[in-house]
């Protein structure tokens, strides 16, 4: 008989915000299909500001509280997604009903929330020494969970979201430019994610002004969260770059494919990241991937799979881009293990092993 599982999650995509904690959606349907039982207790609201984060997480813990009080003894497994605030009303299950209580790290949980100290740490760590497994994402926040929260390894799973190879495909390039009406004799680069600093975007827009290479265009997908700092980004374009940058607001993952595809390189400067999902997404659409040695990027683009740059560094990040243009031979060896690594983390594969530890 297929386990009965409740996922909550602070993070989950709506109508208005489609990009939202997709990837924990992702999660949940494919493991849907799989004939698991699964129910949600989400929040889908993602605006800031003191009253609507008030709002949104006393609507989240309504559900949640609903959940508890209707169905909460037939749960098996209660799956949390980010250690806090999510594990929290989870370990509730486990503390009521004996429920198996698994937590996703996905990485600013434990980079931002639990750097902040004081109640969110020590709630943190109880969650993680509570909890009866945890997945983290990349090899460092296993490093991070096992040494700085003493999580014994063995309960501590490497599991990232993974790709859907299905969506995330190779196909032709120049057929991929033209269906989105980019130019087929220019060299496209393309960055997909919040448009936040630290994401490094103010470094990727330096480097892009600052490259030698004849006729290149700089795209920009994701949902913005700070209006001003988008200003503030459009005031730095030159003047003679005025046309070579674009931003294209939020896309859905068909059209990302397609854009991935387009794209001679993708970017992915950020400051911190745990895992780095869409440069894998990249990578399973056969585009050469550079990004900052950080986080679960030093792990997934080391050994030539990817070129590793120095984050919060516009000059490094504009030799690694310029490499990846103008050397055919460490693209074709990128592709091949770039290809090479989808294959390993292709989310079929990772999903089985989802639904053995909630099994065992």
């Amino acid at each position: 008989m297929s386990k009965r599982v409740l996922v909550i999650s602070n993070m989950y995509p709506s109508r208005k915000t489609p990009t939202y904690g997709i990837f924990v959606k992702n999660q949940v349907e494919a493991l849907k299909q799989k004939g698991l039982h699964i129910d949600t207790a989400v929040n889908k609201d993602n605006r800031s500001g003191k009253l609507n984060l008030l709002r949104k997480y006393a609507l989240w813990f309504v559900k949640i509280l609903f959940a508890l009080l209707t169905k909460g003894r037939k749960y098996d497994v209660v799956h949390a997604h980010y250690i806090f605030p999510s594990g929290l009303p989870a370990l509730f299950f486990k503390k009521l009903f004996g429920t198996k209580l698994i937590v996703t790290s996905h990485g600013g949980d434990l980079d931002q929330m639990a750097k902040k100290g004081g109640l969110i740490r020590k709630a943190t760590e109880k969650i993680l020494l509570e909890a009866d497994a945890v997945i983290v994402v990349g090899e460092a926040l296993k490093s991070e969970v096992t040494g700085e929260f003493g999580v014994p390894a063995e309960k501590v799973s490497v599991i990232n979201m993974g790709v859907d190879r299905d969506v995330f495909q190779p196909r032709n390039a120049n057929e991929a430019k033209k269906e989105l009406q980019l130019s087929t004799d220019k060299k496209h680069i393309l960055f997909v994610g919040n448009h936040i600093k630290a994401k490094g975007l103010q470094e990727l827009l330096q480097a892009f002004q600052d490259l030698n290479v004849e006729k290149a265009e700089l795209h920009f997908i994701g949902s913005v969260k700070d209006e001003s700092f988008l200003q503030e980004l459009k005031q730095s374009i030159r003047p003679e770059y005025k046309e070579a940058v674009h931003f294209h607001g939020t896309k859905d993952q068909a059209q990302l494919a397609k854009w991935m595809a387009a794209a001679d390189v993708f970017v992915l400067p950020s400051h911190i990241e745990g895992f780095g999902l869409v440069a894998l997404e990249a990578m399973s659409c056969h585009t050469p991937v550079v990004g900052s040695d950080v986080g679960g990027l030093s792990y997934l683009l080391r050994d030539g799979t990817g070129v590793l740059v120095e984050p919060k560094d516009a000059d490094s990040l504009r030799d690694g881009i310029q490499r990846v243009l103008t050397e055919p031979d460490l693209r074709e060896s990128m592709i091949e293990k770039g290809e090479a690594a989808a294959k390993e983390n292709d989310s079929n594969v990772l999903l089985e092993r989802i639904v053995t530890l909630y099994e065992t």
